[in-house]
């Protein structure tokens, strides 16, 4: 019986011998066995290849890219709203690099060129894992940018740029996190919607000047697709879904609306488009237009209604919007 009894302590003692190595090695890490197993998936998604299909095919990217290029503007902020800094990018449209409301953030960027002659040499000496660019600006170089690192392209660069940012999200591997920013921008216009409310029936004109003559801009823009999301009207020379027109002065009479945004995009230094949307301005057909009658002609920043045309730029619209209707 002596014998029997002490067999089975060995037995017991050598049962609990065998657990205590893994008991003993989660709780040093201050885990349980199921924190171990979370805490290797890390590693485990670092070398996962994902196959990202885009407008020019597909391309395999490894885990989280971390040394990132951008190529065009709207990319720019959609990386840097979804906590990534890019290792390189092109330069703003205006800005020495970069335009006001991203300079803080891309301090030590590479700059690239610009969006539509990116320096493919500046390019591949950053070593980038991936490179983010766009059929309409970069369809031409799309092989000597994949032969750099992987390269993925969004499509199209008109109003519509949730699409890409959803997009860039997902080449990412920052889809939860896209999402989390996308959700309260909503919510911020879901917001303003109410503060705007009878004000959402003002018919909101918007105009460019530039160099190359005068456009009415419509729903498929930058500012045109934010007016909609927040439901304003727009004059019915504009209320369609398409990017511009450009119109002869002898039909300045389409810019007319309830209020009238434009802005004169010009280089640095010159005047010639100031001074041709100055003698729109004081022609006698313009002051008999509601808004010009009513005084409800307001000059905007370019970069923040147009050009900059990312996440980042949307939130600086919405509230100069709230705030040329005077709403807080």
């Amino acid at each position: 019986m002596s014998a029997f009894f002490l067999l089975c302590m060995m037995i017991v003692l050598a049962g609990c011998g065998t657990k205590a190595p893994e008991t003993g090695g989660n709780a040093a890490n201050g885990t349980d066995s199921k924190g171990a197993a979370s805490a290797s998936e890390p590693a485990a998604k670092a070398d996962e290849v994902r196959k990202i299909k885009h407008i020019m095919g597909e391309t395999e990217i490894k885990g989280t890219p971390k040394r990132v290029v951008v190529l065009t503007n709207e990319g720019t902020e959609a990386v840097l709203a979804l906590g990534i800094k890019p290792v390189g990018a092109i330069q703003s449209w205006e800005g020495e690099p970069w335009h006001d409301h991203i300079k803080a953030e891309m301090d030590g960027v590479a700059v690239l060129g610009y969006e539509d002659q990116p320096n493919l040499e500046a390019i591949a000496q950053l070593n980038p894992d991936l490179i983010l660019g766009n059929k309409t600006r970069h369809e031409k170089i799309y092989e000597q940018l994949s032969k750099i690192a992987p390269t993925v392209f969004s499509e199209d660069l008109t109003g519509r740029w949730k699409i890409n940012f959803n997009f860039y999200a997902d080449v990412l591997n920052k889809k939860a996190e896209g999402e989390k920013v996308m959700k309260e921008f909503d919510q911020r216009v879901a917001d303003a919607k109410t503060k705007l409310g009878p004000k959402l029936a003002s018919k909101v004109s918007i105009v460019k000047f530039s160099f190359k003559g005068t456009q009415l801009y419509m729903k498929d823009t930058f500012s045109g697709v934010l007016l909609e999301q927040l439901g304003f009207a727009r004059p019915a020379s504009q209320d369609k879904p398409e990017f511009a027109e450009m119109i002869s002065q002898e039909k300045m009479d389409l810019m007319d609306g309830d209020i009238l945004f434009y802005w004169v995009s010009e280089s640095k230094g010159k005047n010639d488009v100031s001074n041709k949307a100055k003698e729109w301005f004081d022609s006698p057909v313009f002051k008999n237009l509601n808004v010009a009658k009513n005084n409800k002609v307001f000059k905007v920043n370019e970069t923040i209604w147009n050009t900059a045309g990312g996440i980042k730029a949307a939130n600086l619209l919405l509230d100069d919007i709230l705030k040329r209707f005077e709403v807080k």
